[in-house]
């Protein structure tokens, strides 16, 4: 059970204590005053900047407008010039640091059963249950950002995602990678099956996030998917996309924790996290994997999860050698090393906007970014 964290503010003469609850692991703040829509934004950019908290207790909206005003200051800020992309990329993750540690100060009180008391607030029951789980014994306060994500996150669960590659909608849940860039799922859709693979199987889809390449290699025809996550979200995630599409019958979503699960597969597929360095909270795993941890398991175990004639697929985009978190050939190296060959390679092209915004930070790297799907044998 993780610790319970409190925070406490005065309003008027009287002292109050409440449960502080963070989904990005963001440390409860030491001093907490109670705000309004008396608060301008030159008072309220003074004190968030100060390291103070502010506990919301005016109108809703305004409140949003006040954390918009928030980042616009922030971003009025002229980033520094960086010498390279490393540095560029280790400036962005700083700025975005400091941007989330300032605006995460303006905060909000959610009820016991998570219902939201300020003027013309939404119903945020729904959500908070998805996100936070079922209403504990104290009403808990978050932060207002973090908030509006878990409005967000519950919208794209309802709607979902449309994955043309699948033919259909994958709902993703609070915490769970999306599915937005579909070039990685294009290439599970596209490359050819090992022989062994179909109509059998088994296939071994390791760090299953949402579910969607066991949907894909299920409507493939691959008769029997086991998917694996180290996420308890995600395995609910995959669970409901799973079952959602009909495919409960090809697709078991194992439990447990561990990267393979028990035997040998004709195909195992991974589709670990991009960029080798340290996340800045839970919701960045999917993104950051500190040292290559996933990438390395999987290479260093693939050999003896594979039946005879099956394959591993290994989907990894370039942009950590673009950014040099990686060096040039360290993963046909990591690949070698691991007793494996590479049958083939199929490329793709990032299609996301960042790619094309000559404003982003990474822009260079984003526009020279390749994704890749490694067909890897063992090495005979």
């Amino acid at each position: 059970m993780s610790e319970i964290h409190w925070i406490s503010w005065t309003d008027g003469d009287t002292e109050h204590t409440a449960r502080w609850h963070s989904e990005s692991g963001m440390p409860p703040p030491r001093h907490v005053v109670v705000a309004d829509d008396r608060m301008n934004t030159s008072t309220a950019y003074r004190l968030t900047c100060e390291g103070t908290a502010l506990l919301w207790q005016g109108d809703y909206h305004q409140a949003r407008q006040l954390l918009r005003a928030l980042g616009r200051r922030i971003d009025r800020k002229a980033p520094l010039a960086a010498s390279s992309a490393n540095a560029a990329f280790h400036l962005e993750r700083r700025a975005r640091g400091h941007r989330a540690r300032v605006l995460g100060r303006l905060l909000v009180r959610l009820g016991a059963d998570h219902t939201l008391a300020l003027r013309r607030a939404p119903d945020v029951r729904a959500a908070c249950d998805e996100a936070y789980g079922p209403p504990g014994p104290t009403a808990p306060v978050v932060s207002l950002r973090e908030l509006l994500g878990v409005l967000g996150a519950h919208e794209w669960r309802t709607k979902g995602v449309d994955v043309p590659a699948l033919g259909a909608r994958i709902h993703p849940h609070y915490g769970v990678f999306s599915p937005v860039r579909g070039e990685y799922v294009d290439l599970v859709a596209q490359a050819p099956l090992p022989r062994p693979a179909s109509p059998g199987g088994p296939a071994f889809d390791l760090g299953t996030g949402t579910g969607v390449l066991a949907a894909v290699l299920a409507r493939r025809g691959v008769g029997r998917v086991v998917a694996t996550d180290a996420n308890p979200r995600a395995l609910a995630c995959a669970r409901a996309n799973i079952s959602r599409l009909g495919l409960t019958e090809q697709v078991e979503i194992a439990s447990g924790g561990t990267l393979f699960p028990p035997g040998r597969a004709a195909l195992v597929v991974c589709n670990p996290p991009w960029l080798p360095a340290k996340p800045n909270s839970a919701l960045e795993q999917g993104v950051y994997d500190p040292g290559g941890a996933m990438l390395h398991a999987f290479l260093t175990g693939l050999a003896a999860h594979l039946l005879p004639g099956g394959e591993g697929w290994l989907i990894m985009s370039d942009l950590a050698e673009q950014l040099g978190l990686r060096a040039p050939g360290e993963l046909r190296s990591a690949i070698t090393a691991a007793g494996l060959r590479v049958a083939d390679r199929l490329d793709i092209r990032p299609r996301h906007p960042r790619a094309a915004d000559p404003a982003d930070p990474l822009h260079a790297a984003r526009a020279a970014e390749v994704t890749s799907l490694w067909r890897l044998n063992p090495d005979a």
